[in-house]
């Protein structure tokens, strides 16, 4: 009972952070983080392929203007209004207008095979859903990749830092996430998962990769294995 409390209090917590409170996302962001928040989402950015890139969730959009800098040509889609919002009055002090949408990951509203990479840093619970995978897998281009920020993780011995991994595990973010595995094998996709050093810190990636030949990915419409668990390390 009380860790389902907690889910529920963090889950409420995010939700007014992310609609109501959206625009101070970037400060609490980089006060959780030891202002490793940016470095670990930018973390994903060697792991993309071709040109053109949907970001699910985009948030607070500093990773839309990344992915411009960089040379790609960026996507985003999230459910939040006053995120939506809020990043278009960002792209347009800085003179830019990207494609934004509003809509769900589990209905994305773009054709299939449109992207050669689908983007998503921490993602909600979303992204275990086998409809957003399904999802993932349609608007992929065959040898297509989505790249997933799962968490990040604070290794220095800063007292900070210690205090931080703390509470972050007596408050549920330490704990298992979950196993996409059943699914992804479903679709006849590939992945793997990956830590990545990031200065004092560690990002975890997890790479999902769609072969040529898994026509089934796009086709399938059956029903789908309920998710379970992994510890992360």
């Amino acid at each position: 009972m009380t860790r389902r409390l907690w889910a529920r209090m963090i889950r409420c917590a995010f939700w007014v952070l992310y609609n109501p409170l959206a625009r101070i996302y970037d400060w609490v962001s980089w006060a959780v983080s030891l202002g490793h928040w940016r470095e670990w989402q930018r973390a994903a950015l060697p792991e993309l392929r071709g040109r053109q890139v949907l970001e699910l969730a985009f948030g607070t959009g500093d990773l839309l203007l990344d992915l411009h800098k960089a040379g790609y040509h960026p996507t985003g889609i999230d459910l939040s209004p006053a995120m939506g919002r809020f990043v278009q009055r960002k792209l347009a002090k800085v003179g830019l207008a990207l494609p934004l949408v509003r809509g769900r990951a589990q209905q994305l509203p773009f054709a299939g095979a449109s992207f050669d990479s689908v983007l998503c840093t921490f993602p909600a619970e979303f992204i275990a859903s086998a409809e957003t995978l399904h999802q993932i897998a349609r608007v992929l281009c065959p040898e297509g990749r989505a790249v997933i920020v799962a968490m990040g993780k604070l290794v220095s011995n800063d007292p900070w830092a210690r205090l931080l991994e703390w509470l972050y595990r007596i408050t549920g973010q330490r704990g298992p996430l979950p196993d996409l595995r059943p699914t992804l094998e479903l679709l006849g996709l590939k992945h793997r998962a990956m830590w990545v050093r990031v200065g004092s810190s560690e990002a975890l990636l997890i790479v999902i990769e769609k072969k040529v030949d898994v026509s089934r990915a796009l086709e399938y419409t059956g029903t789908y294995p309920d998710v379970t668990l992994y510890t992360t390390r």
